[in-house]
């Protein structure tokens, strides 16, 4: 139903019936145009993106044992956006920016992997914290680059924002592979993370191989958010927040908190992109999931310190 509701939303109203006959390629012609070049591929970009960026957000918490970690902490959405506004505000690249973005964001992780990679082995502390340095020097390189841009910039910020505006079949195409491959690599990682939850040296005594291990599930998460990120751009707090309103459902078991939260994603991503184009001027879909998921963490936060 939800996703019936939004291709039905724009600034063509249609009704149920005229959204019906245009998906079985009956009725208007007018209709039956704006709902499959227009609406239909933005709709299932946001359900794409939404579910990867969910389950990319419960891979890294499982991983790290860290529930505020997300793609922004590895400094993923950071390189993934350094690439696509060095293309934006070019000017002359634009078609390329998905690719950049995702090439970006996988060449980041890497990185960040590099950083935090000690003669002992991956250690966590290290990892978060060449994460938070590398998404800042990232972030610092791409606020130089909008100073310097001229007409470019509103372009460059609105992906940065995060939006769906304008988003077409070739995103779809674009994006949708990756996604859907990262996503059942992803939920194959559910015996990994389950056995990582019961402590280090519990995992190695039951053969998991730590380092390399992390290496493969950062790996995946990357390639989901990388690939998210690069048709959607920065879109905030789905992968913070989706994983923590399952893991409040179901519990720890990733053998549901993977898939369910890439569900979870994909409704809540479906949802927002709703309602920012629900007003009279259409928002970027970035600023609603901030203003949907910055209240509701602050809530969580509040009802586990309260052991609720």
């Amino acid at each position: 139903m939800l996703f019936l509701f939004s291709l039905s939303l724009g600034a063509v109203p249609m009704s149920g019936a005229e959204v019906w006959q245009a998906l079985w390629r009956q009725g208007d012609p007018t209709y039956q145009t704006i709902l499959w070049q227009l609406r239909m591929p933005r709709a299932l970009l946001a359900q794409l993106v939404g579910a990867a960026l969910g389950m990319a957000g419960a891979l890294l918490q499982g991983m790290l044992g860290n529930g505020l970690a997300d793609p922004y902490l590895l400094g993923i959405s950071a390189g993934a956006g350094l690439a696509a506004v060095g293309l934006l505000t070019l000017g002359e690249w634009t078609s390329w920016v998905p690719l950049a973005a995702w090439v970006g964001g996988l060449l980041t992780t890497l990185l960040v992997y590099g950083l935090a990679r000690t003669r002992a082995g991956l250690a966590v502390e290290r990892l978060i914290l060449a994460g938070v340095a590398v998404s800042a020097l990232f972030g610092a390189i791409s606020s130089t680059l909008l100073l310097m841009a001229d007409d470019r910039v509103q372009v460059a910020l609105t992906w940065l924002i995060g939006s769906l505006s304008g988003r077409g079949w070739p995103e779809v195409q674009t994006a949708g592979l990756y996604i859907l491959v990262g996503l059942g690599l992803g939920w194959g990682q559910a015996r990994a993370l389950n056995l990582l939850g019961l402590g280090e040296e519990m995992a190695v005594s039951l053969g998991i191989p730590l380092a390399r291990t992390r290496v493969a599930i950062g790996l995946v998460a990357a390639l989901l958010a990388a690939a998210a990120v690069s048709v959607g751009g920065l879109i905030g707090f789905v992968g913070l927040v989706v994983p923590h309103m399952v893991r409040q459902g179901v519990g720890s078991d990733h053998r549901w908190l993977l898939p369910l939260s890439a569900l979870a994603g994909a409704g809540l991503l479906g949802s927002a992109d709703i309602l920012a184009r629900l007003g009279a001027v259409e928002l970027p879909v970035g600023v609603v999931t901030a203003l949907m998921g910055a209240p509701f963490f602050g809530w969580l936060l509040q009802r586990q310190e309260r052991g609720l």
